[in-house]
């Protein structure tokens, strides 16, 4: 993932080291990752079991919380990595949870989501659900919670379109003058 990583942090245009969010952190692995970048790191995850070994494993600041029912500090963070989470929020919560994300992120903070793209199936497989954006449609809910595009990218790369399920996505916050 050293090219998701990258393509968050070359965007966050404060002083560092930054403050990091990792939404969706699992066990923890991109945690230990932005913490030997010299970054401070904040897991969240929905799972209490991901949730401690998360914290056992990368010794950093890690949060149990539902995508549904965010509860973050305001402005307190330069990035949010939201690496193969964001999918698994329904279209209609998806609304909240970008606005709850944007303010949480720092004046000019940056968002990094990578999804599998599809066409805007949503549903359930494999017993998770996940929602299939398009570039569009992302564009479009992106746009409309407050975000400007910086980047996007297919993976994995060097690979013909059809063979690239994953599309990434590089946000900054956008603020009123």
């Amino acid at each position: 993932m050293t090219q998701n990583v990258a393509a968050l942090l070359r965007h966050i245009d404060a002083p560092g080291p930054f403050v990091i969010l990792d939404l969706g952190c699992g066990p923890g692995r991109d945690l230990v990752t932005f913490r030997e970048l010299g970054h401070e790191a904040v897991g969240l995850d929905g799972s209490a079991r991901f949730v401690a070994m998360a914290r056992a494993y990368a010794g950093c600041e890690v949060l149990h919380q539902d995508f549904l029912a965010l509860d973050l500090p305001p402005a307190r963070f330069d990035g949010v990595f939201a690496n193969a989470s964001l999918f698994h929020v329904p279209t209609a919560e998806l609304p909240r949870v970008l606005e709850d994300l944007r303010a949480a992120l720092r004046p000019r903070g940056v968002l990094f989501a990578s999804n599998p793209r599809g066409n805007g199936g949503e549903g359930w497989q494999g017993g998770r659900y996940g929602v299939w954006h398009d570039l569009g449609g992302w564009r479009g809910h992106l746009g409309v919670a407050g975000f400007a595009e910086l980047e996007h990218y297919y993976r994995p790369m060097g690979l013909p379109r059809a063979e690239q399920p994953w599309l990434a996505t590089v946000w900054r916050r956008i603020d009123d003058a």
